[in-house]
Formats: structure tokens, C-alpha cells, sequence
């Protein structure tokens, strides 16, 4: 790397130090780490030693190996709090309604709703009547049950005894029993689907958004009339926001087990 005025040398080797330690994974002894880094032992044992009175390195008692500290998840928590998932999530907001060319969604749970904080439309002439800031139910919007699918059960069932189950249309899930077996095939397929039950003659398929934490987050969704969102079309739309789902989380941070 170059050494531009100001560069300072020390703290690189503690830096590379850390990107070892991150790389050797289970811990790694104070030769195997020297040699890794070409640097002399007792360079890397004090620096070694600063790096663990601050908490950024820990050491194994029985092995004396050296891991990364508590510290380290401490900033890079911190950094991932601060990612705003309408920032990450917008460009494949804008490549889903190209691609579908129909419009895309994207919601948080706020109390037991859900609120769009994003929308890009399609190229149809056709528009929803959906707007920034607009609230929604859970069970019966595409994104909302691609929230409560990963939610854990109790909190649905608190939520839904709260709100209970309104009727938007003629389709709407009104039963726990149905919600829960409506929940299961998300869960299952990986996105949901509104089939007319919170508008007339609107078809959503949605897909939930994972934080760094592995809890749901928000949800986004392609949406349209039944004329053009096609039962024939869902399982490719469910594919796309699937996908795009994935990689927004993957950007937030998570990681599938």
C-alpha cells in the first residue's frame, strides 16, 4: 500500500494484526501469527498486548491463542445500526419495477403495521393509489405477511389480538387458523402473496428484508392489477423479490445459517 504523508506505520501492523486474526477464524498462537505477517515476535506481542487492554483482542485461557475481543463486534454493530435500509434497498427497488414493470414497494414495521417508506413506479400508465407514509395491515398486504412470517409466533399472535383481522375484501384472511397456514407456505416458498385481499383487483408478491441480527426488518413487494400481476406471473415475480430480498439483507449484513 502506499505511504503517503502521514501514513503511519505502527498503525498498520496493528491494523493487518486484526485482518489476521478476523481471517485465522478459531485463534492463532503468537509465532504462526508472526510468521503469517512477517514481523518480529516481540513487535507483535506488544502490539498484541495494547490491542487486548482495549478490548479489540482476546485471548483463549487454555490455548493462549489469540481472537478478535468484544470491541470489534461493538463498532462493527454500531456500523450496521446506521445503515439505512431505504438507501441500500432503492436500486433494486428501481430494478424490480424495470423488470416487472410494474410498481415496487417497500415497507418497515412500525407498532403492528406496516408504513411504505419507498415506491418506484413501473412503466405501465396504470398507478396505485400508494404513497409514501401510508400505512397498511399486516395480514393482509403482501409485505405485512412477509413480515409476520418471521416473526416470532407469539409476537404475531399478540399483534392480531390487538388489531384482530379486519375484512378488506372479499379475499381477506380473517381467521388465525387461516393466517398461520397462509404464514407457513411464506415461510416455505420464501415470498408472499396478496391475491386481492387488501384492494380489489390488486396483486402483490412480497418478500421480507433480514438485518445483520437475522430479524425481519422490512419487506418489499411488486405490485399491480390482477390484469397485468398474473397468477401466471407470480411464481417469476416471487423469484425476483426473492432475490432482490436476499441481497438487500446480504447488504445489511446478514448472513443464512
Amino acid at each position: 500500500m502506499p505511504q503517503n504523508e502521514g501514513y503511519v506505520l505502527s498503525l498498520e501492523k496493528g491494523l493487518k494484526i486484526l485482518a489476521a486474526l478476523a481471517a485465522a477464524g478459531e485463534g492463532i498462537g503468537l509465532s504462526d501469527l508472526s510468521r503469517r505477517l512477517g514481523l518480529n515476535k516481540s513487535t507483535v506481542y506488544r502490539m498484541l498486548t495494547t490491542l487486548k487492554a482495549y478490548g479489540y483482542v482476546d485471548q483463549e485461557p487454555t490455548t493462549g491463542k489469540y481472537i478478535l475481543g468484544l470491541k470489534i463486534l461493538e463498532l462493527s454493530g454500531s456500523l450496521l445500526d446506521r445503515l439505512d435500509v431505504r438507501a441500500v434497498a432503492h436500486p433494486y427497488l428501481k430494478e424490480l419495477a424495470a423488470r416487472s414493470q410494474e410498481v415496487a414497494h417497500m415497507v418497515v414495521k412500525d407498532g403492528d403495521e406496516a408504513v411504505y417508506i419507498d415506491k418506484v413506479e413501473g412503466n405501465r400508465t396504470i398507478r396505485m393509489y400508494s404513497q409514501i407514509g401510508r400505512r397498511v395491515a399486516l395480514h393482509s398486504t403482501a409485505v405485512g405477511k412477509a413480515i409476520l412470517a418471521f416473526l416470532p409466533p407469539e409476537e404475531v399472535e399478540k399483534i392480531i389480538a390487538r388489531r384482530d383481522l379486519p375484512r378488506f375484501t372479499s379475499r381477506t384472511i380473517t381467521t388465525m387458523a387461516a393466517l398461520q397456514a397462509e404464514l407457513a407456505r411464506v415461510r416455505e416458498r420464501g415470498y408472499s402473496i396478496d391475491d386481492g385481499e387488501n384492494e380489489e383487483g390488486i396483486r402483490c408478491v412480497g418478500a421480507p428484508i433480514f438485518d445483520y441480527r437475522g430479524q425481519v426488518v422490512a419487506a418489499l413487494s411488486i405490485s399491480g392489477p390482477t390484469l397485468h400481476v398474473t397468477l401466471e406471473r407470480v411464481p417469476e415475480l416471487g423469484r425476483l423479490v426473492r432475490q432482490a430480498g436476499g441481497e438487500i439483507s446480504r447488504r445489511l449484513g446478514y448472513r443464512q445459517e
